[in-house]
């Protein structure tokens, strides 16, 4: 809201409080209150009244600001305590605006032009017998100076009319008359304050007691064409946003263009910085998510309400989210792994609905911070490797789109996300945003999407640049908006596609009643966002900047980096180390990563206060030894090697963690890598490292998205351990500190969320879209190095007595089961439980198995827990044309991990068979 219903509260109160003073000569004023222009008057900026009473001093004005209906304080010819006495009060208003809170009226027009608001608008003004009166409709001069948002003082009684007044007696009808009077201006105060606390509003839009539907009916009702168009083309970045004001609804600028993936990511300002999506999605823990999620809306809630008092709408300073990125992770190559949830559509879709959910907030009525989900759809690389995204062509079988790509995006849809991005690739020659069957037969009809899709940015303009699927921008937008896109984000254009829509609408080729359908879905996320109501009833209008980087979100950053851990291996106990082994002992850590705070972070990261962050050294140096460092290689891609120093390090060591990995220099956005091996010459310092250690334990701690070939390692014994850290931001030496001394609460539990293979002989091409060869899911005859689900732990479990109720069950019927897992080793941890479906005889090809179900649960040391899982008919269904439920028999897995893996985890896999009875019926009717 604007800085006047911020202030007002305090202008009504004290309002109030001047009720109780006893009256007080008024100050003079004349040099100020001329009725006719004087020299005085002008030199001190007022401005004549448009009615010639008085002169009205305009308000100060801020960027952006636009006027909105003000209560002015005004001299009246006669006052509260006695004619001429005291301060008066006139409600008037700013040019354009309305002060009449009563039924819908028509739009407003421009102050010089406006009828008298006397339309159910009550209005004070003087009487010549000296009480105040309120009228409807009364004559009198105009409510406005004729100046946007102006404080008006009127001119005084006269002198002769002032004495003449005094002179007379006060009767006792007198007396009572000033009581009356006095009733009069009370009501009128606590019309101030009700004003003040911003339940008077000017337009029904605005009246926070109608429905939804109803203020924007409104809203949008008000909305010329141009702009209309404006809203839907100014979707950001820079130049191309924020959205603009409408000033003469008192409607603010507004920028879309926010990232969150995991904290308020390239906006101005500190933010705490969590591990990236990869490695949260290693965690496979909703709840984590949900937290984390929540954290980041607190701060880019606290973060917005002060960029909006500082009048600050650039880039990153909105409340709509562009996250979180649901792609499947397809190629172990593709730039942008780093950003998604791994390779499983169940997985992903179970992360989404937690992070949507922990974004937007609990509250009943307002959004924290609306999600957006990205980038839709069949969208997993190349980046640029071996052609562009921004004109490929993504060729896929109907039955891969509706079982791999699209299921997570429909999760995220039924968890209330605000909005989709359409993504910069063709499906099957069809551009992503003009893609009608995506946009409008899918999202729309088939899941109930009644939120907006934004373009990724640029994606509109290459429909014609890159594409060539239109012939100019006129053509494009009508393709896009025609298809179901809504929102434009432009390679900071102002002359964008979207500006074209007015002429479409001109030529009859896109309708008047289209574009208000696609700006509705905008104002109503700002509606829900709080924008229009006061902001004394939003809760989140309340946070500041005390909330970023807290210490309790800078605890989660720790413990969300701890839980992203993958412990992948762990020879004759290397891991834990103890505490008291090493005091005093020296500990080396080498490698490129070991004290580089900027490759520690990944792509889209916030940006923490410097001293919140660790690296591996500094977090290692927390302990009780003598610590030493060596880089070998001053960047991720180690093109120079200085082997001198690392051997200095290592030799006179006891204990050698090497820090290895790519980092965005390798692999981030527009940039895929080209193979699986570690950078440069990152396989010869680790070699180097493990002759010269000695015997002496070797930990190699990695940091990466996409899998690296690290078999070397795997396979020889000099290397003690291996710990996969992805991108852990700022906690990430506090978090490595603590996992390998496997203090309380810090045993790693983190499993892969994405196979890593042995080798890119058992990778298909990048442009290949289907699945065939292709994740756990689907993956060819050869053995991976690390399976999807794999991670060790410091202790061991045991799961059994594994129950299925019922085992013969109907098709529409869900599936009971219930597991009890045991520590049975000598350390408290926390385990990952995990459930894998497999098809006996299935009609059409479906997995080889699919995960349905999964779990982080802490067990104590020597204890056990019992856990239930509900495993749905939904989770049963095929795609052939349509979803369909089938009869048969089924497998049921249940452990720590896949079944039947070469690399494995020491606990066993349970597994228990069922049937499925009936026949065939589409999953609709169910």
């Amino acid at each position: 809201m604007s800085r006047f219903y911020r202030d007002s509260p305090f202008l009504g109160v004290f309002f109030l409080y001047g009720l109780l003073l006893p009256p007080t000569p008024r100050p003079d004023v004349s040099h100020l209150l001329s009725s006719h222009p004087t020299p005085n008057a002008q030199s001190r900026g007022l401005i004549p009244t448009s009615w010639g009473q008085g002169w009205a001093l305009p308000a100060p004005r801020r960027p952006f600001l636009a006027p909105e209906p003000v209560w002015v304080l005004a001299w009246l010819r006669s006052g509260l305590w006695g004619p001429g006495q005291g301060w008066g009060l006139r409600l008037a208003q700013g040019e354009g605006t309305r002060i009449a809170r009563g039924p819908p009226g028509p739009a407003p027009v421009p102050a010089r032009q406006a009828p008298h608001p006397g339309a159910g608008a009550p209005r004070l003004r003087s009487s010549p017998a000296g009480s105040d009166s309120a009228e409807r409709s009364s004559p009198g001069p105009p409510p406005s100076s004729g100046l946007p948002g102006a404080l008006v003082i009127l001119a005084p009684q006269r002198p002769s009319e002032r004495s003449a007044a005094r002179s007379k007696p006060r009767s006792a009808a007198g007396a009572l008359g000033w009581i009356l009077s006095a009733m009069r201006w009370l009501r009128a105060a606590a019309l101030l304050l009700w004003a003040g606390l911003g339940l008077a509003r000017d337009y029904p839009f605005r009246d926070p007691t109608l429905p939804w539907e109803q203020r924007l009916d409104d809203l949008i009702g008000r909305l010329t064409l141009p702009e209309l168009v404006l809203q839907m083309a100014r979707g950001g970045a820079k130049y191309n946003g924020p959205a603009p004001p409408i000033e003469r609804l008192g409607i603010k600028p507004y920028n879309w263009n926010t990232e969150c993936l995991r904290g308020d990511g390239e906006a101005p300002g500190w933010a705490t910085a969590f591990p990236q999506a990869l490695g949260l999605a290693a965690s496979f823990s909703p709840e984590l998510i949900h937290r984390v999620a929540n954290a980041t809306a607190t701060e880019v809630r606290a973060k917005h309400n002060y960029f909006v008092s500082t009048g600050n709408y650039g880039d990153h300073t909105g409340l709509s989210c562009f996250s979180p990125v649901l792609n499947i992770m397809r190629h172990p190559l593709w730039g942008r792994n780093q950003e998604t949830y791994g390779e499983d559509p169940f997985l992903s879709a179970e992360l989404a609905v937690a992070f949507v959910q922990g974004l937007q907030g609990n509250h009943p009525r307002y959004v924290k911070a609306s999600a957006g989900c990205k980038h839709f759809s069949v969208h997993g690389g190349p980046e640029n490797v071996p052609v562009s995204r921004l004109s490929f062509d993504a060729k896929v079988q109907e039955r891969d789109w509706r079982m791999t790509f699209l299921p997570q995006f429909q999760a995220c849809v039924h968890a209330g996300s605000y909005s989709v991005m359409c993504s910069y690739n063709r499906i099957n020659g069809v551009p992503a945003c003009a893609n009608r069957k995506l946009l409008t037969d899918i999202l729309r009809a088939e899941w109930g999407f009644r939120g907006y899709v934004v373009s990724d940015e640029g994606a509109v303009e290459l429909i014609m640049l890159a594409h060539h699927y239109t012939r100019s921008f006129l053509e494009t937008a009508i393709a896009s908006v025609n298809a179901g896109c809504n929102l434009e984000l432009s390679f900071s254009l102002m002359g964008n596609v979207f500006m074209s829509i007015s002429e479409a609408v001109a030529q009859g080729n896109i309708t008047l009643e289209t574009v208000r359908a696609r700006v509705r879905p905008l104002f109503y996320t700002r509606l829900r966002l709080g924008e229009f109501d006061p902001p004394a009833m939003n809760p989140y209008s309340a946070l500041d900047l005390s909330a970023v980087q807290s210490p309790a979100h800078r605890t989660l950053a720790v413990e969300a980096a701890v839980k992203s851990f993958v412990l992948l291996k762990n020879e004759r106990g290397t891991l834990p180390l103890s505490v008291q082994a090493l005091t005093g002992k020296r500990i080396a850590v080498v490698g490129p990563f070991a004290d580089n705070p900027r490759v520690l972070f990944g792509d889209y990261a916030p940006i923490p206060y410097p001293q919140y962050i660790y690296t591996p050294r500094r977090g290692l140096e927390t302990l009780p030894a003598n610590v030493s460092f060596a880089a070998g290689c001053n960047e991720p891609k180690c093109q120079r090697y200085s082997p001198g120093e690392v051997e200095g390090a290592v030799r006179a060591a006891d204990v050698v963690v090497v820090c290895l990995g790519t980092g965005t220099d390798l692999e981030t956005e527009a940039n895929d890598r080209r193979d699986l091996s570690l950078p440069g010459h990152q396989q010869e310092l680790l070699q180097d490292t493990v002759a010269w250690a000695a015997g002496h334990p070797v930990i190699l701690l990695l940091f990466n998205a996409g899998p690296l070939d690290v078999g070397w390692a795997q396979a020889h014994h000099g290397v003690g351990a291996i710990l996969a850290c992805f991108f852990p931001a700022q906690a990430t030496g506090i978090a490595i500190a603590k996992v390998l001394l496997g203090e309380e609460g810090a045993s790693p539990a983190g499993r892969l969320p994405a196979t890593w293979p042995a080798g890119m002989d058992q990778v298909p091409a990048m442009e290949n879209y289907t699945m065939e060869g292709r994740t756990y899911r689907y993956y060819g005859p050869g053995a991976p190095l690390y399976p999807f689900g794999y991670g060790l732990s410091y202790t061991t479990f045991l799961y059994r007595d594994l129950a299925l109720s019922p085992t013969a069950l109907p098709l529409c019927a869900n599936l009971s089961v219930s597991v009890v897992v045991e520590n049975t080793g000598p350390r408290d941890g926390e385990e990952v439980v995990q459930l894998y479906l497999r098809w006996a005889q299935p009609s059409v090809p479906v997995p080889r198995w699919q995960l349905v179900g999964f779990r982080r649960v802490p067990v104590a040391a020597g204890r056990a827990a019992k856990l239930l899982f509900l495993v749905t008919h939904v989770q049963r269904a095929v795609w052939a044309e349509q979803w369909l439920l089938e009869p048969g028999a089924f497998t049921l897995f249940v452990g720590g991990q896949q079944p039947g893996q070469e690399t494995r985890a020491r606990s066993e896999v349970l597994q228990a068979e069922f049937t499925v009875t009936g026949t065939t019926r589409p999953l609709s009717r169910c």
